[in-house]
Order: structure tokens, then C-alpha cells, then sequence
């Protein structure tokens, strides 16, 4: 599946994702589910955004099944379980754009300190996995986009991991990973 236009996966796991919020709203919406390759283990993050706004947004970090139901599994959660959002209604399911992130294998970081962990981040290119005990957060590579300094980005992502935004200790462990994105406003242009 790596070596797949990221095209042709736009064209194809979109509808996919599509179909399966819907089906759990009664509604149809055409997809083809034949492709060799989805029943390769993937790993996915599913974005919801309505009218340019976050909507919803859940996914895996490791691929872990195969492809076609992590997009599936991922689709529905994001719709309808993300613990930020209410449900999705029927109404919003009609103007949201989804966006499919696939994960690359994560990378360990060999850090010593903060500062040594930041300069090992390629703004834009690497999603983040922060993590300190039972306290864990990730924010995709697009998260860049609204913190685009390094320090912000890691004060923020340990934020939304619950601890204080200048919190540090030697335990931290920090993975890195990129992604192949797209969404449906791509395939309209």
C-alpha cells in the first residue's frame, strides 16, 4: 500500500469513511471496498471539519487491523464518539469535509533535555506522540498549521495531555511520525 498514489487512496477511502458515518445515520453513500490493499494493516486518523472548523477527530497510532476497517472504525468514531463534539446529525453529515490522514511506523526520539527533543522536530512533516506515565496526547503534522514554533507546538501537545505547559522530566518519551493526507475538497478541484 506505500507505494499507491496517494490519489488513487484519496479516491478511494474517502467514499469509504463517507459511507461508513452515514450507514450509522440510515443513509447510503456509494464506495468500493475491493481494492487488494485495504486488507493491509494501516493506520488512520479520521478529521471531520464543518465550515472550516474541527468537527471531530479520532484515529490509531499503530497499525494494528486491517486498513479498510481502521478507516471505517475510525470514521464512525470521529463522527460520533469524539468526547469534544456531540453526535453528528443528519444535517451537519451533509456539509462536513473529511480528511484521511494514514500514519507512517512511529520513530523513538533519543533525547536529553526539551531543547534536544525540539530541534529533532521538522515542523509541518512530523506528527508527535508526547507522552509521560498514564499522560499521552498526539497532534498530526497539520497540527503545525496553528502552532507553527516548535516550543508552542510541545506546550500545547502537553497541554492536551493534561499536564502544565512547561512540565518536563527525564521520563518523557516522544515518538514522531508523517503522514500521506488528503481530503475531499482535493479531489473536487
Amino acid at each position: 500500500m506505500n507505494n499507491l498514489p496517494s490519489t488513487d487512496a484519496a479516491r478511494t477511502l474517502l467514499p469509504i469513511a463517507r459511507a461508513a458515518i452515514a450507514s450509522q445515520l440510515g443513509k447510503t453513500h456509494p464506495a468500493d471496498e475491493s481494492a487488494a490493499w485495504l486488507r493491509e494493516q494501516g493506520a488512520s486518523f479520521i478529521t471531520l471539519n464543518l465550515q472550516n472548523k474541527l468537527r471531530g477527530c479520532i484515529g490509531s497510532l499503530r497499525a494494528h487491523r486491517a486498513l479498510l476497517d481502521d478507516v471505517k472504525a475510525n470514521a464512525q468514531a470521529a463522527a460520533f464518539r469524539d468526547p469534544r463534539f456531540k453526535p453528528l446529525t443528519l444535517a451537519e453529515y451533509e456539509n462536513i469535509e473529511v480528511e484521511i490522514s494514514l500514519l507512517s511506523a512511529l520513530n523513538a526520539l533519543a533525547f536529553t533535555d526539551e531543547t534536544s527533543a525540539l530541534a529533532q522536530l521538522t515542523p509541518r512533516v512530523h506528527g508527535v506522540i508526547f507522552e509521560y506515565g498514564h499522560h499521552r496526547s498526539t497532534y498530526l503534522p497539520q497540527v503545525w498549521e496553528t502552532f507553527a514554533d516548535p516550543a508552542m507546538f510541545m506546550a500545547t501537545l502537553k497541554q492536551k495531555a493534561g499536564l502544565p505547559p512547561n512540565f518536563w522530566d527525564t521520563s518523557v518519551k516522544i515518538q514522531t511520525y508523517t503522514v500521506a493526507k488528503f481530503k475531499e475538497s482535493d479531489l473536487s478541484g
